[in-house]
């Protein structure tokens, strides 16, 4: 379900318009979250770690209203659910895109994800469904670089407003706290630097319950 967001009424009808604009308005942030204790609860619960903190962060971004905005024919929707379209990796080393829908409740979630992951394993091509509504954020998981900043392809001529979320390595420092960086992509027309410094915090904020 989606509502249309009265735009006339909205603190940031200035903003929206004056980004939506822009051939490229998406802005990004990279930064560092403590896993340790997300890692440790997965772990001792014996769950996958992948699905755990991907979990965590559909629960931050349904968290953050402007995270549930979506513009469509110069109109913004708010969505009552976000679900994922993760990259998930096959054997070969290709990938293809998924769609992972979010429910508060992790075994239920980890329940549909193992069954995506299993259809996506063994569909061939990187489209490996259809995409009718665009209540998503794009997300992608580099557990092999521990990076410092991060760029994506886009299309400048498709109309896009979805959040990019990717997650890098995860590190251990000598004392034995475990971090990994995370990159959020977001439509400048749609939030500012503030909301996603929401999502940070509540990203946070459920790694560490």
């Amino acid at each position: 379900m989606k509502t249309k967001l009265d735009l006339n009424n909205w603190p940031r009808k200035q903003h929206f318009e004056f980004f939506s604009k822009f051939e490229e308005p998406f802005f990004g942030i990279v930064a560092n979250i403590d896993c340790t204790k997300a890692y440790e609860t997965s772990k001792k619960n014996g769950v996958s770690f992948f699905l755990y903190y991907l979990h965590k962060t559909l629960s931050a971004v349904n968290a953050v209203e402007n995270f549930r905005y979506r513009i469509d024919n110069g109109e913004i929707y708010i969505f009552d659910r976000i679900d994922a379209s993760a990259t998930l990796t096959r054997d070969d080393n290709t990938f293809g895109f998924s769609l992972i829908p979010f429910y508060a409740d992790f075994e239920t979630f980890q329940e549909k994800a193992l069954e995506e992951i299993e259809r996506v394993r063994n569909t061939p091509g990187l489209f490996t469904r259809s995409f009718e509504v665009d209540n998503l954020i794009h997300f992608s998981a580099i557990p092999w670089v521990d990076f410092t900043s991060l760029s994506h392809a886009r299309s400048f001529t498709f109309p896009d407003s979805c959040p990019k979320i990717s997650i890098g390595k995860m590190t251990i420092a000598e004392n034995g706290k475990r971090s990994m960086a995370v990159s959020v992509h977001v439509h400048h027309g749609l939030m500012d630097g503030y909301h996603v410094g929401e999502f940070f915090t509540k990203f946070q904020e459920f790694m560490d319950s």
